[in-house]
């Protein structure tokens, strides 16, 4: 399930909750907040499986410039060798292949730095999706626990991990 979407749903079950007179304190369905808390703690290594998906999908665009970088080498040598009949036709084909090498090394290179550049940007949406989700996920048991008199409870601490469904 889509980490954004249980976030609305958090937020809409906040936002649903009863006020009390004279408080800034929602009173809101407890069982319905533990299930959200629960899909929430299910949903996030989802989305690192989804940024490990991610990162092989790039290792295999690499492996696949590389070996597209042998071959088009490969090609280049066989090339220069068809054409090594006399002194002049080596050197023209040596010269040939030189380039034919640098430009398969440059294409490489540069579908290299696209993977990576893909990949920074995605694993970057991916890093931001993830702190707002944390963020909100604290401000709400922050909330949960200061509504629920924990007030004392240092920040990022749950009453011992646990709850009643």
């Amino acid at each position: 399930m889509d980490i954004l979407h249980l976030i609305d749903r958090l937020e809409a079950l906040l936002n649903e909750g009863t006020h009390p007179p004279l408080t800034k304190k929602v009173m809101l369905d407890e069982q319905r907040a533990w299930e959200l808390i629960d899909q929430m703690r299910i949903a996030i290594p989802e989305e690192v499986k989804k940024a490990k998906r991610i990162n092989q999908e790039r290792d295999r665009i690499i492996a696949q410039a590389n070996e597209e970088a042998t071959r088009i080498i490969e090609l280049a040598k066989e090339q220069a060798a068809q054409l090594a009949t006399d002194n002049e036709v080596t050197k023209a084909a040596q010269a040939r292949a030189g380039t034919i090498v640098e430009r398969a090394q440059r294409e490489a290179e540069a579908l290299k730095l696209d993977a990576d550049d893909y990949t920074v940007q995605v694993l970057g949406k991916l890093e931001e999706d993830l702190a707002k989700a944390i963020g909100i996920v604290r401000n709400g048991l922050l909330k949960l626990q200061q509504d629920r008199g924990y007030a004392d409870t240092p920040s990022g601490a749950v009453e011992s991990g646990k709850h009643t469904s």
